[in-house]
């Protein structure tokens, strides 16, 4: 289905005026202006007036509109949210009488059904919200892309694009928070409707810290992957998938290379469904270890998430010769199912659950027409404590995106009559696939870490918290494999995309303090939802906070040369409430440990040097007491191996160095002017002149010895600070300073001759510094 076409019947009508106005993009990219031979017949005729309309409507106008409609209604969204928490509070447990009248039966009745009216349209609102956002997300990427094809040889517009999504909320905001107040809300409203009456309790439902599992997902950087698996390694093993071969230290097996190879449709239907997190969506994948000539043992794996995200997996195992018939619907485990029966006691009901789990595998690959579609391959590197499987921490590196289809029959990927493709396996290609034909691969520039948690006592553990709250990795909630590959290789067949994807040009690296305050941020705007839903609850009145000011995660915000030096949180997916610590502002140990007017004093000065304010942090932290038996390391790991650093560092070292001798010359050059046209006997503006010339050679100097200093502290992957404002104060002060003065020796001198009566002013006096600067302005516009 075309994109427009999907457009059109995804449009929530009260909101019609307020999606991105597709038809009028292809209008202005004159989309349709192609000959028969599908070659652009316009393509001489697209002006830069053309492109310019088309990138203004584009970027400014359509992506404006979208992203202020959606600001709007998220806020709105929430004042809505908030008013009927407060029509509520009259009928909360802790509700004081001074607070609220008293309220009979009849009328909390009354109260509460009109807020379980407003609540459903609520939800309504923010389901169709989510919805608006990426449908309007999808068609500025399908408009980009037809953009760049259609006019790419000239114009892109795809990065810039990408650049300004990234820097809009439309596309990335999370509505969890809105969602849990409103849950809270619901289960409050109804159980006033209800009169106190107990709903009974699934008994399968998982019970916290036995059987059910919280995942976390995360994006690693390149250059983080070694530390990220040294901190992990202090802590957990490394789990090793073939035991046989861990006799010998000698011939340790290498991280495996795991295939999946995933099942969709030709209308893309499973992937549609866990994009939009339909209820009941499922998936379907064969995965194994190795290379497939080695026959490993294959599973077909099918996985279904509920409405409340609970998740069911039905899984058998294959033989490599079994694989094509099963898909088939011939092969049925007959004989395995026979032998099992003949076995009786237990076997019978692992005969039965087998034979259910092999019939609906094959109706769910018959009903819904299901064939492979996408291949991803990747070195796996597992963590797990032996017999202890409360932390699973999984590393997946060199994933690659390989499509397996056949849906162009004139160039299929894969053999119609085949289940995988032959051209990979038989050949054992291994990353990074260099025989694999452009167009149908997609390699992943980023690791990949899952932290699995089970228990409390998992959840509380603290070195997951920092680790998943570090400056490390980049949290990827609801990140897929499979939904990233088909977004990346099947953009034309699928009219729906991931918000991920915005991100995926931008450095995900980030600066240990930068990372520190977002963290407080969103602890802080959490505990305002506790705030709000506490007193639903029945159990807390106020939000259950705890400052992190003068602990020692707080006091190592900012040392960025620890491995994981981050404040620690409880994961946001726990399945019970956590206990979140956040911190109303950020204070070091210098701050708890002065006056108040001391610490203002140096917060004041931090603004205007902040290396004064860094080598002081720097002297507090030293006075850190080490646990017993723990040392400083001589040598950090990122201080160990060759020095790496990146070109845009070099190059802004430089620009900074160009900026200051391009202001030495602007000086000096206004000097020289307004020495020339002073004349003989206009000693103030020459001597005016001298001085501009040594704040011109000031300037020099100063940006030669910053550059030299900053190229220095980088090769020596020194954490102090690089900024450095004595040099620009001393500048402006003097220049200040020095027009101050000319001022005044002027109005001196014109009082003087005023006093003796002249009729005027001497003309070379006047005109000096007028004519300098003037020389300077035409000197400035020709550099």
């Amino acid at each position: 289905m075309r994109f427009g076409r999907t457009l059109k019947t995804t449009i929530y009508p009260p909101w019609s005026r307020k999606y991105i106005d597709y038809h009028k993009l292809k209008v202005l990219l004159r989309e349709h202006d192609v000959t028969q031979d599908g070659s652009d017949s316009d393509s001489s005729h697209w002006t830069e007036q053309d492109e310019e309309a088309f990138v203004q409507e584009l970027i400014n106008v359509q992506l404006d509109k979208v992203n202020a409609f959606q600001v709007e209604t998220s806020k709105q969204l929430r004042d809505r949210t908030t008013a009927c928490e407060s029509k509520l509070r009259p009928l909360a447990p802790h509700a004081t009488e001074q607070d609220s009248p008293v309220v009979d039966d009849q009328e909390r009745k009354k109260i509460a059904s009109d807020v379980l009216h407003e609540l459903d349209g609520i939800t309504n609102e923010v389901s169709e919200l989510e919805k608006y956002s990426r449908i309007n997300f999808t068609g500025f990427l399908k408009a980009a892309k037809k953009h760049d094809r259609k006019r790419g040889a000239r114009y892109r517009v795809k990065p810039l694009l990408q650049v300004r999504l990234s820097q809009l909320p439309f596309n990335n905001e999370d509505y969890s928070p809105l969602v849990r107040r409103l849950s809270v809300m619901y289960s409050f409203v109804r159980e006033v409707l209800n009169q106190g009456m107990v709903e009974p309790k699934d008994p399968e439902a998982p019970r916290f810290g036995r059987d059910a599992y919280s995942s976390f997902k995360f994006w690693i950087h390149a250059d983080n992957l070694l530390e990220i698996k040294t901190h992990i390694l202090r802590r957990l093993p490394v789990l090793i998938y073939n035991p046989q071969s861990s006799k010998d230290l000698a011939t340790l097996p290498d991280d495996p290379a795991i295939t999946s190879l995933y099942f969709d449709n030709p209308q893309f239907d499973l992937y549609n469904q866990k994009v939009a997190r339909t209820p009941e969506a499922g998936s379907l994948r064969l995965r194994w270890t190795g290379n497939l000539q080695d026959k490993p043992p294959i599973f077909l794996e099918k996985k279904i998430i509920s409405e409340d995200n609970r998740s069911r997996e039905v899984r058998v195992q294959l033989k490599q010769k079994h694989v094509k018939e099963f898909l088939d619907g011939e092969y049925r485990f007959d004989k395995q199912l026979h032998r099992m029966e003949d076995m009786g006691n237990g076997e019978v009901e692992e005969a039965e659950s087998l034979k259910r789990d092999v019939d609906e595998l094959q109706s769910f690959i018959k009903d819904n027409n299901l064939q492979p579609m996408l291949r991803a391959n990747y070195t796996r590197t597992a963590f797990q404590i032996p017999g202890d499987d409360r932390i699973r921490i999984s590393l997946d590196t060199n994933l690659a995106l390989i499509r397996e289809d056949c849906l162009d029959d004139e160039r299929p990927c894969r053999d119609p009559t085949e289940w995988h493709r032959a051209d990979i396996d038989d050949a054992s290609m291994e990353y990074p696939f260099g025989a694999i034909r452009t167009g149908e691969i997609v390699r992943f520039p980023y690791g990949l870490l899952e932290i699995k948690l089970r228990g409390e006592s998992a959840h509380k553990a603290e070195w997951v918290n920092d680790l998943m709250v570090s400056h490390l990795v980049k949290e990827a909630p609801r990140f897929s494999k499979f939904v990233h590959g088909v977004a990346q290789l099947f953009e034309d067949y699928v009219n729906s995309f991931p918000f991920w994807l915005g991100d995926m040009e931008n450095d995900i690296r980030r600066d240990p303090e930068t990372a520190f305050h977002e963290e407080q941020e969103r602890l802080a705007k959490r505990a305002e939802d506790e705030m709000a839903v506490g007193s639903f609850l029945g159990t807390i009145s106020s939000p259950s906070v705890k400052p992190l000011v003068g602990s020692p995660v707080a006091r190592r915000y900012s040392d960025i040369e620890g491995p994981v030096r981050q404040p620690k949180r409880q994961p946001s997916h726990v399945a019970l409430p956590p206990t979140v610590h956040p911190v109303p502002e950020v204070a070091s140990q210098v701050d708890t440990e002065m006056p108040a007017e001391q610490s203002i004093t140096l917060s004041r000065l931090g603004s205007l040097f902040p290396s004064f304010l860094s080598r002081t942090d720097n002297k507090a932290k030293v006075l850190a007491p080490l646990p017993p038996g723990v040392k400083e390391p001589g040598t950090w790991i990122k201080d160990s191996g060759p020095v790496r650093v990146e070109s845009k560092v070099w190059l802004a070292n430089q620009r900074t160095f160009i900026k200051w001798l391009h202001i030495s010359i602007l000086l000096s050059s206004f000097s020289l002017g307004l020495y020339n046209a002073a004349g003989k006997n206009n000693d103030i503006a020459r001597a005016l002149s001298i001085v501009y010339t040594f704040f011109a050679l000031f300037s020099a100097a100063w940006g030669w010895y910053m550059y030299e200093k900053r190229a220095r502290l980088i090769e020596q992957r020194s954490g102090r600070d690089l900024d450095n404002t004595f040099g620009p104060l001393v500048v402006c002060i003097g220049l200040a300073i020095a027009l101050v003065l000319n001022f005044a020796f002027k109005y001196k001198s014109t009082l003087e001759r005023l006093r003796d009566s002249q009729p005027s002013l001497d003309p070379p006096t006047i005109s000096a510094e007028s004519d300098a600067w003037r020389f300077v302005n035409q000197g400035g516009q020709m550099m």
